[in-house]
């Protein structure tokens, strides 16, 4: 039997992604490295009302956004993440001159990526806390 990866430990994660097999793919991947998955939310209404939520029941330690909503830009999202000073990454099919708007510092990983790539910058960032968190990292 496979011993469990938990490097994330304890980690509150919310998965904003609108292709539910990806969703599920990431729910799982980080549940084997120990995070908790708190919520995954396919629109930016729905991760504006889980950030809320949960913000308000022991909070968030990241989370992962798909930059593009079935249309709709993440950016709201990650406006409300990075003023509540949780980190993020984006999670884009996009190339490499993708429009992340004012989070142009944040990691960026291009669909598709290992689940040992997804926790390795989870756990970067979530440990990083100097200025400019996540700036050291992209795809």
């Amino acid at each position: 039997m496979p011993q469990r990866r938990t490097t994330l430990r304890d980690r509150r994660v919310l998965i904003v992604e609108d292709e539910a097999l990806l969703t599920m793919l990431l729910e799982d991947g980080l549940s084997e490295a120990g995070a908790e998955v708190v919520g995954s939310a396919g629109t930016v209404f729905e991760a504006l009302q889980i950030i809320e939520r949960v913000a308000q029941d022991g909070g968030l330690d990241a989370a992962v956004l798909d930059i593009n909503l079935a249309g709709e830009s993440v950016t709201p999202v990650a406006n409300q993440l990075a003023a509540l000073g949780v980190p993020f990454l984006f999670a884009t099919g996009y190339g490499t001159d993708c429009d992340m708007g004012a989070h142009a510092a944040a990691p960026v990983l291009h669909k598709p990526f290992a689940t040992e790539r997804l926790v390795a910058v989870l756990e970067a960032i979530v440990s990083f806390t100097p200025d400019g968190a996540g700036a050291f990292w992209r795809d």
